[in-house]
């Protein structure tokens, strides 16, 4: 079992930037973040598997950069240029699965996910 700890939400102003971290206790293959809004589905933001290859939602596309420290296990979410709209719970998410998996399963739907830290922006 792997647990998710996420940090580095907050409240910032339209156009600002804020760093989400998700340190994880083991290593997985695939990790990901996704996104709830008030009144809103969950939302895939970006994905990112152990060799570095990325897919991100169009919404973020631009301004959204994830990365991962492999020899740490934490996964980050750099994000930019931060809009109202980005308001949200975000949740770090991890898998072992591999290959196609990884690349197309909802993030929400990763056999571990954190408790969330909360982004919103003004």
């Amino acid at each position: 079992h792997v647990q998710l700890v996420e940090s580095g939400g907050g409240s910032v102003q339209a156009g600002g930037s804020l760093r989400l971290s998700c340190a994880a206790s083991g290593y997985t293959y695939c990790m990901g973040w996704f996104r709830q809004g008030p009144g809103k589905e969950r939302e895939v933001v970006a994905r990112i598997d152990s060799n570095g290859y990325t897919r991100y939602a169009d919404s973020v596309k631009g301004r959204f950069t994830i990365s991962r420290d492999n020899a740490r296990n934490i996964l980050y979410l750099q994000m930019n240029s931060l809009k109202p709209e980005d308001t949200a719970m975000y949740y770090c998410a991890a898998d072992s699965g591999g290959g196609g998996y990884c690349y197309s399963a909802p993030v929400f739907t990763f056999g571990y996910r954190g408790q969330g830290t909360q982004v919103t922006v003004s």
